[in-house]
């Protein structure tokens, strides 16, 4: 029977009239907020647990012996691989947002980027090196569908005029680092006593134990609907989906072939993707400067942004390097107990997110409490590099006059980085990212996620080329010109602050 004269119809999706409406006003079920923020947060807690707890063994896995179950590659190669990755998981989360806003719907974006998440770490389980690549690139393409959109769903749990919104994004990113805190703990014990791929199916149980709870939580959550929020016509949404399965197909293909050449190795493969960092980002600005929906006045409030954008980039080339080089030298040299109690180096990455859970409302109470005699949102930026800096430039004092592994820093040093990287890390993340919805323009305030994992991708293009020099330098030199650099963008975005404040306005 043809659809023309049907005379029973394809069932229609069921009709939900409250799918895409924030939840009653009188919705208080969760510390005062929405019950679906526990569902988004609870979703968090066990990506970032996954994800981060995953991140903290994935150098050392990739640098220890091919004896002792890990890769066998050189520490600058392993921490070169390892930023190669997190390139890839936010180059491909400006496109999960696209997905989700044009073919799949933000409710399914985040339920297929955790399946993808959770298959690729139990493809790590598995101790094979072919099974480990399949897992990460599984890793990178959930994390791109996952991540841009959790957030975008948060903020429809709430209407324009509830002032319990920014409370709320602060519990959410509450949540992002308490799992931050506790995925090293599990994970990383597990692999240094049991072995790297018990950590790795921890990781697969906490993104499999979050998925549960989004899927019974569906209910309280607006923007749940099957379809997509700006969903392309039926003709052009099948040509998409064509293009896009078309285009995967004879990429993987071209990737075998070449590898199969010998062309495509794994070190240039990390070049391509650093390429892919830094040209991304050039034509992103390039389409807004020019395009002839971005007004004067919006175009004037660009130029500061891209001040702030290269400021993150600076910062996030320090925070990244916390699972890279700063767990190479921990594992290397840095005494890993403290008052007696034993613990795996892993577990150093752990106070990154305890310095955060700890500081954020604090820092969050002191804006309450200055009101508008707070810093301006650049200087903000500007102190969090600054800091970012130097956590780094503090590894140069235990490191200096010592060489090879026999020499072992108290792990006060580096707990002591850690704070200091926390802390920029609290003030720029939460003042960029409000910086960025606010600087963009109009035409482009639904991509304006985009522009901030733009930043995070570009960071990690660079720090995919820096580390490669790790343990080929001296550790204080490394350690001490790329925090110096650090610093030196923080001062000069304090030096460019007069000029912020007044492109800026009325972004305090």
């Amino acid at each position: 029977m043809s659809r023309t004269d049907t005379a029973i119809e394809e069932p229609a999706e069921p009709v939900d009239p409250e799918a895409d409406q924030p939840p009653p006003s009188d919705d208080h079920a969760f510390l005062g907020h929405p019950r679906g923020l526990a569902t988004l947060s609870g979703l968090e807690v066990w990506e970032r647990f996954s994800f981060l707890g995953m991140q903290a063994i994935l150098v050392l896995y990739f640098a220890d012996a091919v004896a002792d179950g890990g890769l066998g590659m050189d520490p600058g190669t392993a921490a070169s691989v390892a930023a190669a990755y997190g390139t890839m998981v936010y180059l491909v989360s400006v496109a999960g947002g696209w997905l989700a806003d044009r073919i799949l719907g933000s409710y399914r974006a985040v339920l297929w980027g955790g399946i993808l998440i959770a298959c690729g770490h139990y493809a790590m389980a598995v101790p094979t090196a072919a099974m480990t690549w399949t897992g990460l690139g599984l890793i990178s393409a959930g994390t791109g569908l996952l991540k841009p959109n959790v957030a975008s769903m948060v903020g429809k749990l709430y209407r324009t005029s509830d002032d319990r919104r920014d409370a709320g994004f602060a519990l959410y990113y509450m949540a992002i680092n308490i799992g931050a805190f506790a995925g090293p703990l599990i994970t990383g014990w597990l692999g240094e006593h049991q072995g790297w791929h018990w950590g790795f199916s921890a990781a697969a149980l906490g993104m499999t134990a979050g998925l549960v709870q989004y899927v019974l939580g569906r209910r309280h959550l607006a923007g749940r609907k099957h379809s997509a929020e700006y969903a392309l016509a039926p003709d052009a949404m099948r040509r998409a989906v064509r293009r896009i399965v078309a285009g995967l197909l004879g990429a993987g293909a071209l990737a075998t072939l070449l590898a199969a050449l010998g062309w495509l190795t794994m070190g240039r493969f990390v070049d391509l993707l650093t390429l892919v960092s830094v040209i991304a980002p050039v034509v992103y600005f390039a389409v807004m400067f020019r395009s002839p929906r971005v007004t004067r006045e919006e175009r004037g409030r660009l130029r500061p942004y891209v001040v702030l954008f290269l400021a993150s980039v600076a910062f996030n080339f320090i925070l990244f390097q916390a699972y890279s080089t700063m767990m190479l030298l921990a594992s290397t040299n840095a005494r890993t107990e403290i008052l007696g109690f034993h613990f795996p180096a892993s577990w150093y990455a752990s106070a990154l997110g305890a310095f955060e859970v700890a500081l954020a409302p604090v820092v969050a109470a002191l804006w309450a409490k200055m009101g508008r005699r707070q810093p301006h949102a650049s200087n903000k930026i500007a102190i969090g590099v600054v800091l970012g800096g130097l956590s780094f430039l503090l590894m140069v004092i235990p490191t200096s006059g010592h060489g090879g592994e026999a020499y072992r820093m108290a792990a006060w040093w580096i707990v002591g980085s850690y704070l200091l990287l926390g802390l920029g890390d609290v003030l720029l993340e939460t003042s960029g990212m409000s910086a960025t919805t606010k600087l963009a323009p109009r035409a482009f305030a639904s991509q304006t996620m985009a522009l901030w994992f733009l930043s995070l991708a570009l960071a990690n293009g660079i720090q995919a080329q820096v580390v490669k020099v790790y343990g080929h330098v001296s550790t204080p030199a490394y350690f001490g010109v790329n925090g110096a650099i650090a610093v030196a963008a923080g001062l000069a975005v304090f030096a460019l602050a007069p000029w912020l404040r007044r492109t800026m306005h009325p972004v305090h």
